[in-house]
């Protein structure tokens, strides 16, 4: 169809002549609400962009000599990202002498990454970086889904609530309902204050 008719059916229909495929022989138009068509593409883009998860990487430090406690606290860390869908970059950081004894660090890795075997798994083996050793563990939950199940337990845990709330509610009416509170009995005078003085 000649060009000078395509935009004469579009403009008889109100609408525009998109060129869809300039290198086609012949090339191919299309009648469309242009501005419509551009509209609805952003609102595709957007979604999109709203559906895609962004993996964020945790950054946990420890030092080779790291304390029992201290350990069992930054382990809750790394525990908490991997629950969340997080990646967790894991630091060793040498200092002085611990420079010569890599084997150490490398150590505490591999207890680490055993410790967190059922929430994470080792996604970069340790490796040694100047002063730090470095490891990166990956969840098995992707993101989304560890949004979801966190939500549920947050929905569980508000439901136990507010069930506990209303059970000590009813108790108190029950309470209240079954007979008159008892009097408080009146204050006398304290026994140790001294007899000559008046009232």
């Amino acid at each position: 169809m000649p060009t000078d008719q395509a935009l004469k059916l579009a403009q008889e229909a109100d609408l525009d002549l998109v060129e869809i495929a300039p290198q086609g022989k012949p090339p191919v138009c299309k009648l469309m609400d242009y501005g419509k068509f551009k509209y609805e593409n952003a609102q595709k883009a957007r979604e999109a962009r709203r559906n895609q998860t962004n993996v964020i990487i945790k950054e946990m430090k420890l030092r080779p000599k790291i304390d029992a406690h201290d350990y069992e606290t930054k382990k809750g860390h790394v525990v908490r990202f991997l629950r969340a869908g997080d990646k967790v970059k894991i630091t060793i950081m040498f200092r002085g002498r611990e420079q010569h004894r890599p084997e150490l660090g490398f150590r505490l890795l591999q207890r680490l990454a055993e410790d967190v075997t059922e929430l994470g798994f080792v996604e970069s083996s340790p490796k040694q970086d100047g002063r730090n050793m470095i490891m990166v563990l990956g969840p098995h939950k992707k993101k989304a889904d560890a949004r979801i199940d966190m939500q549920a337990e947050k929905d569980s845990k508000a439901a136990e609530r507010a069930a506990l709330v209303e059970e000590e509610q009813a108790e108190r009416e029950a309470a209240h309902a079954a007979g008159p509170v008892a009097q408080k009995k009146e204050r006398g005078r304290s026994e140790n204050l001294d007899p000559e003085i008046e009232a």
